[in-house]
């Protein structure tokens, strides 16, 4: 059955926020799958689609906001992001610490170094607008 396009089931304002919902959703499924996958070339086709689906969901946003159609929230306060990065450091460290402990105590395990040594900490944080 063809449906008038003059009369919509819902308001396209909904619609989008609904696509964009479901973009979410989707980079996120996405993003776990690439981190469970084994194969390379799986890997490497969950990351492709991960990048693209971020990228849709970027442009649907930009969209809806020069739509007036998505308000974004008020910027941190600087206090508040040193806040949460201190604590994600600290999380890092123990993290770090335990899998010092548990590679000494199976040392039959080999784990590459720049996981040990938390090469994710020499990335710099993304940058926000305080």
């Amino acid at each position: 059955m063809y449906s008038n396009p003059s009369s919509s089931f819902m308001p396209e304002e909904d619609l989008l926020y609904t696509i964009l919902a479901d973009l979410k959703r989707t980079v996120g499924e996405y993003t776990t799958a690439t981190t469970e996958s084994s194969c390379p070339a799986v890997r490497q086709m969950f990351t492709d689609l991960t990048n693209s689906t971020l990228k849709m969901q970027g442009e649907l946003y930009t969209l809806m906001s020069q739509l007036n159609m998505y308000s974004t929230a008020s910027p941190a306060l600087r206090q508040e992001v040193q806040k949460q990065l201190q604590q994600s450091q600290q999380s890092q460290q123990k993290l770090q610490h335990f899998v010092q402990q548990k590679l000494g105590q199976s040392a039959h395990h080999a784990v590459p170094q720049h996981l040990v040594q938390g090469q994710a900490a020499q990335h710099q944080p993304p940058s926000v607008y305080m």
